[in-house]
């Protein structure tokens, strides 16, 4: 087991470093993108942000608006995904009042964007993904291995949980290593496990028998009613539910699908898993799905984006989250550590025989 242990954490070192790297730099990003573009507050105005998608929609051309989303960062902040005239992809990032905060290429990165395309793809594309997914079900596996042989005789976890040894010795090394292991494991099993699902998602809805929620196309029978509408219809149909996103109809579909978070859901920060689907034709409701009536299957794919990050217990978990990532790194500069302190070494003698 040890052995094992030691072997695929060697193996996969490098990618979870990044992973681990990558994860504490993400923990506050939203925030951080946010703040680095304006720090001034502007209570979401529904009637100015509509008439900044109505402007991006009839410049025309190509010009076309697909979606409306909140940037999960500081509140009432938004990021509208639009074609240009001429068709080019773009995001526009605005205030709550729709003032466009930045504008730019919908392919191109931040560099919060940027650190987040290597922890989701290692910017690899379909390639990269695999490769995540195949070494964090290794981490996953090798933490409980790490568990299983850390884990304390009765009577021994008040020592276990205390490191010791002498400074920069391998006793020390192997002491840190596995009290930390002891302190945070469970909490990165979570963290890491939810991970490992979210890149197995397409997997994980066949398996619990959860598939996606759409309507048939809802044929156009005029000029749709506007963003502010649907927004505050989608609100009304689950109670005390907050705006997050919403699709924009099409010729083919007079639909919004908008998202909100309803009350008692997890999702405690900018997002949310509740969807309403508003007629674009009348603003009435076609359909509304709180995330707090869904099914056990519906539920358990739903918690794997906040419970990874940490937006489950709000302020708290994303700490949490925070925490884990410097944990693992620290961890895994340890486990390298100690490896190559007991690495075999050959002697002048054992070389040349």
């Amino acid at each position: 087991m040890i052995k094992l242990h030691r072997w695929l954490g060697l193996g996969a070192a490098a990618i979870w470093l990044v992973q681990a790297l990558t994860g504490i730099l993400l923990a506050f990003h939203f925030e951080a993108e946010d703040a680095m573009l304006a720090t001034r507050h502007q209570p979401t105005d529904l009637a100015a942000i509509e008439r900044r998608i109505e402007g991006f929609a009839v410049a025309g051309g190509d010009a076309k608006v697909d979606w409306i989303w909140t940037t999960a960062g500081l509140s009432d902040r938004y990021i509208i995904l639009f074609n240009d005239p001429d068709g080019v992809s773009r995001k526009a990032y605005i205030d709550g009042a729709g003032a466009v905060l930045r504008d730019r290429a919908a392919d191109s990165y931040s560099f919060f964007g940027l650190m987040r395309e290597i922890h989701l793809t290692l910017v690899a594309g379909t390639t990269g993904h695999w490769i995540l997914a195949v070494s964090g079900t290794l981490l996953f596996t090798n933490l409980i291995f790490g568990f299983i042989v850390a884990w304390p005789r009765r009577g021994q976890w008040r020592q276990a949980l205390r490191p010791g040894g002498r400074r920069g010795s391998t006793a020390g090394f192997y002491s840190w290593h596995k009290a930390l292991g002891l302190w945070a494991g469970l909490p990165a099993l979570v963290i890491v496990g939810t991970g490992c699902l979210m890149l197995f998602e397409e997997q994980v809805h066949a398996l619990v028998g959860v598939e996606e929620v759409s309507l048939p196309a809802n044929p156009p029978t005029g000029k749709p009613v506007g963003f502010t509408v649907a927004a505050r219809a989608a609100v009304v149909a689950i109670p005390g539910s907050r705006f997050v996103g919403t699709t924009m109809p099409s010729a083919a579909d007079a639909s919004y699908y908008a998202w909100v978070r309803a009350p008692g859901e997890l999702y405690r920060g900018g997002y949310g898993g509740s969807l309403v689907i508003v007629d674009a034709n009348d603003g009435g409701i076609r359909g509304a799905w709180s995330a707090t009536n869904a099914s056990a299957g519906e539920a358990f794919v739903g918690s794997f984006y906040p419970l990874h990050t940490g937006e489950s217990l709000g302020l708290a978990g994303r700490l949490l989250t925070f925490s884990i990532g410097i944990w693992l790194t620290t961890i895994i500069i340890l486990g390298v550590l100690l490896w190559w302190r007991k690495r075999p070494r050959v002697g002048p003698r054992q070389e040349f025989g």
